[in-house]
């Protein structure tokens, strides 16, 4: 038994795994710069 994957299907797969990272690193990105620039005010003081 063999399953194919048509090239619209797997252009699609590609192309929502690939805006997912981006967001991903984004908010991974705001995130961490939130924690540093928190751990720098707790340092100021």
């Amino acid at each position: 038994m063999t399953t194919y994957v048509f090239f619209e299907d797997a252009l699609r797969m590609l192309t929502n795994a690939y805006l997912l990272s981006a967001v991903l690193l984004i908010a991974a990105s705001g995130i961490g710069l939130a924690v540093i620039e928190t751990i720098e005010k707790t340092g100021e003081r």
